[in-house]
């Protein structure tokens, strides 16, 4: 399938004749590599990681890079393959720190009321003589 463009029809008259001088073709260089639209990584984020609905932003300038890339517009594709991984990281990160955080804080949690309870146990098993209570 040919996607570049512009196309150009193989009917149309050509206006140059068999006798004109020869073409010369001059490379300008090897063009960059193709820009990436993380289109899955977008898709997975919407379905799994989808908080603050950043995974369906990420997917949105997914699908715009890819078309841009098709469109031939190589710059415009970088810029929304950018932001598209952008959003994603912003979604991984949104749904996976907070349970880390919070597992943190139970861990502590329950550290500090362990050590809590080891000391309120030692209270109360002391043991008092007659004489203190004189």
């Amino acid at each position: 399938m040919d996607t570049s463009y512009p196309r150009e029809d193989p009917r149309a008259p050509s206006s140059r004749k068999a006798n004109d001088a020869a073409h010369t073709a001059v490379s300008m260089g090897t063009p960059g590599p193709t820009p990436r639209d993380h289109l899955l990584w977008s898709v997975f984020s919407t379905i799994y990681l989808n908080l603050c609905c950043l995974g369906f932003l990420a997917l949105v300038h997914s699908v715009k890079a890819r078309d841009q890339k098709i469109a031939g517009d190589l710059e415009a594709a970088r810029q929304y393959g950018s932001k598209a991984k952008c959003y994603n990281i912003l979604a991984a990160m949104w749904t996976l720190v907070p349970p880390l955080l919070l597992l943190g804080l139970v861990v502590t949690g329950a550290l500090h009321l362990s050590r809590l309870a080891k000391d309120s146990a030692a209270f109360f098993t002391t043991k008092f003589d007659d004489e203190d209570y004189n």
